[in-house]
């Protein structure tokens, strides 16, 4: 279904794959020095002619590289996306962000992290794609956490447009609780859950994370998660003066329905598309965890029929 408007968090973890050879695109390696070290990215080009727009697209929380990948489970979400839009004369840029893949050694120690690292490095994507020959205009693309990172630094530079894949439209906090209930963690886990993130939410660090908590919590990670609980997405987009599409599937296991809903409440001149059927690495899957879950491993499905028409459209039509 798919609805004009007046307008993830998934905590997925992955390195970077090598781009192939493709009869659609060309692609170049691109580098962006920063001062804690180099990042990297793919430039892919329409090997036809091209449309001018050049896209960056971000990628999820956690260890996600360029392609959408998790270590060991290879959905090539990004990748496929990238190469549907160079077929359709759409440039992208994707990347590895610091301390993924290519970027490691762009890492900063973890207790320094903080949300605003990644949206300060894609203001400075954004000038490197800019400066590319034959990108007149350029977009953000952000998938998951990605899509928060995309409306952040669509705040701080101009953007043609800002496009929000199965995007969070509420703060971390309620949705991490969602998360681990549907994982099926033990009741009185989820409460400690609960307690950690309100006080993180706060601004209260919390020393006692329970072992089993502890890769979520961990006190290296809480000034992170303190920079991010803070935000609200709703909020911030309602900020953004660029053009915005909201894409979300109604099978994804880790965003809902609501939340896309949510965001297109804050922006009602916004577009919002609802796939049918579509996960949260946008591939068509059902519903049942197992099945659902078995698409992020499946680099041989393809991406859902109606998303990247979808997007082709909204960014050719700015």
């Amino acid at each position: 279904m798919t609805r004009a408007r007046p307008i993830a968090l998934a905590i997925t973890l992955a390195f970077t794959a090598a781009w192939p050879a493709l009869a659609d695109a060309t692609s170049a390696w691109i580098e962006q020095a920063v001062a804690s070290g180099p990042l990297h990215g793919t430039l892919a080009r329409p090997a036809a002619e091209s449309s001018g727009i050049g896209v960056l697209v971000l990628p999820g929380s956690g260890p996600v590289d360029r392609d959408g990948n998790l270590p060991g489970a290879a959905s090539d979400n990004l990748k496929l996306l990238a190469r549907e839009l160079a077929a359709r004369g759409i440039a992208t840029l994707r990347i590895d962000k610091r301390g993924v893949g290519a970027s490691r050694a762009g890492a900063v120690p973890e207790e320094e992290l903080r949300f605003d690292t990644y949206a300060g490095d894609a203001v400075e994507w954004l000038t490197v794609l800019r400066a590319q020959s034959g990108i007149a205009r350029v977009a953000l693309i952000g998938h998951s956490e990605g899509a928060l990172v995309a409306t952040m630094a669509a705040l701080r530079t101009d953007v043609t447009a800002l496009v929000l894949l199965a995007g969070a439209g509420e703060p971390p906090p309620p949705i991490i609780a969602r998360q681990l209930a549907a994982a099926g963690l033990p009741v009185p886990l989820q409460e400690a859950s609960r307690r950690i993130a309100d006080h993180l939410a706060a601004g209260e660090l919390v020393p006692d994370v329970p072992a089993e908590l502890a890769a979520l919590y961990r006190p290296s990670v809480q000034p992170y998660l303190v920079s991010w609980f803070r935000l609200d997405p709703a909020r911030e987009l309602a900020k953004v003066a660029a053009p915005v599409l909201i894409v979300q599937g109604t099978t994804d296991l880790q965003i809902a329905a609501a939340d896309a809903e949510r965001l297109a409440a804050a922006r009602p001149d916004a577009q919002l598309l609802l796939v049918d059927g579509m996960n949260h690495v946008l591939k068509d899957a059902p519903a049942d965890r197992g099945a659902n879950l078995a698409a992020y491993a499946d680099p041989s499905r393809p991406l859902s029929a109606a998303v990247v028409p979808a997007i082709t459209r909204f960014l050719k039509a700015r």
